[in-house]
């Protein structure tokens, strides 16, 4: 088996477990009765242990460990951390077990994608593909939910999400001792553990502000669709909910193929125009969902804008770094706006959305259980979407307008 090959199987598994228990973990924490509050503390984890990550645990893991044992450790740890949060249905007990998984799962993102990097012989050429494994694994685990839930899912049942997540967690633990040996790096110890600090410096230049502040946006809108997409579509659209995570894999499907585009489009409309057809996906899926909830072939075929919300706005912002950015600053600047993604914009959408969700929560007017008011919940990520295109379109002015080279998918 070549190198290239296992490590697209390491990618496989290592977003197979995120995408696992992502789509359902709001729904679930509503079926055990938590508050908008505890559902926001919960959400909130992610975005601590993305903080640690960076300042704390990756470099440990650098310095002290070979990444392949690193990797290894923390996702049997995260497996045990998982089943624990599985079969907690209080409060404290669920959110120290999901705190716990989470600072243990969130470094492992990185490492990775170390691992990978250290061990193919072209990074720039082949980590396109490599990193393809972990959408292809997103979207094979919503197979097993078909036949695991039922249409009107308990919790019971909707357990297995975590369940799930720590069988292939567990599954990669073991994988990971088999995966190349990746020692601690020899210049980490030397290196400056501030070094982040160079890249914020660059905020006060106004091209890159405005692409901080619209990243930020634009990452509490695509965290906040997870928040929401799955009781859309089990709730109102009457998506059945061992269905709907397959429904939600679509997104990922149109995401592999959009990134075979990305290169040509960046080429032919420069930085600025891709980033805004990628945030006005967003406001176009919130708006069909919005106002076309009773059209089931509607909301199904929507979901395959994830891949122009994705690629053209999320993979562009990271291309754009590394082609613009002075090089002494790029690793750092990278780190900084993957903790805006996955860290910050996690935290502000598992504060506001949940609420959103509880405010909006209206009677039924035939007195049966109350109903979430999702054309106007919807209308909030739209606007925010529209705020964004309008702060990009008028004030982002970078150096260069498009890519100078070409960018391989």
């Amino acid at each position: 088996m070549t190198a290239k090959v296992r490590l697209f199987l390491m990618m496989v598994l290592q977003l197979a477990v995120w995408g696992a228990w992502a789509p359902k973990l709001f729904p679930y924490m509503g079926m055990l009765g938590f508050e908008p509050w505890q559902q926001s503390l919960v959400g909130s984890s992610w975005g601590v242990a993305a903080l640690l990550g960076i300042f704390f645990s990756n470099q440990f893991a650098d310095r002290n460990f070979s990444a392949e044992r690193f990797l290894a450790v923390s996702h049997l740890l995260g497996g045990l951390a998982l089943v624990f949060t599985a079969f907690a249905t209080e409060f404290w007990p669920f959110f120290a077990g999901y705190l716990v998984y989470s600072l243990l799962y969130v470094p492992t993102l990185s490492v990775s994608n170390s691992i990978a990097f250290a061990n193919l012989d072209d990074p720039a050429k082949d980590f396109g593909a490599v990193r393809m494994g972990g959408t292809i694994g997103w979207m094979l685990v919503s197979w097993p939910f078909v036949f695991l839930l039922g249409a009107q899912a308990t919790p019971e049942q909707v357990r297995w999400i975590f369940l799930v997540a720590a069988i292939v967690s567990f599954a990669l633990a073991a994988y990971s001792l088999t995966l190349p040996h990746t020692p601690p790096k020899k210049d980490a110890a030397g290196a400056d553990p501030l070094a982040w600090r160079e890249a914020i410096k660059l905020l006060g230049v106004p091209f890159v502000a405005v692409l901080f502040v619209v990243t930020f946006i634009d990452s509490v809108i695509h965290n906040g669709y997870f928040v929401m997409a799955d009781a859309f579509l089990t709730q109102r659209v009457g998506i059945a909910g061992n269905l709907s995570m397959l429904v939600l894999s679509l997104g990922q499907l149109a995401e592999i193929l959009t990134m075979f585009v990305l290169g040509g489009v960046l080429i032919r409309l420069g930085w600025k125009a891709t980033m805004i057809i990628g945030i006005l996906g967003h406001a176009a899926r919130f708006s069909v969902f919005a106002f076309f909830a009773d059209s089931v072939p509607v909301i199904i075929a929507v979901q395959l804008l994830h891949g122009v919300c994705y690629a053209f706005f999320f993979a562009t912002v990271y291309i754009f770094v590394d082609a613009v950015f002075p090089k002494d600053v790029r690793s750092s600047a990278q780190g900084l706006f993957n903790l805006l993604i996955l860290g910050v914009g996690a935290v502000a959408a598992s504060f506001l959305f949940p609420s959103l969700m509880g405010r909006m929560t209206l009677p039924s007017p035939d007195g049966g259980p109350p109903q979430v008011d999702y054309q106007s919940l919807f209308m909030v990520p739209t606007g925010m979407a529209l705020v964004a295109v309008v702060l990009l379109a008028l004030f982002f002015r970078p150096p260069e307008k498009r890519p100078v080279h070409p960018v391989a998918p």
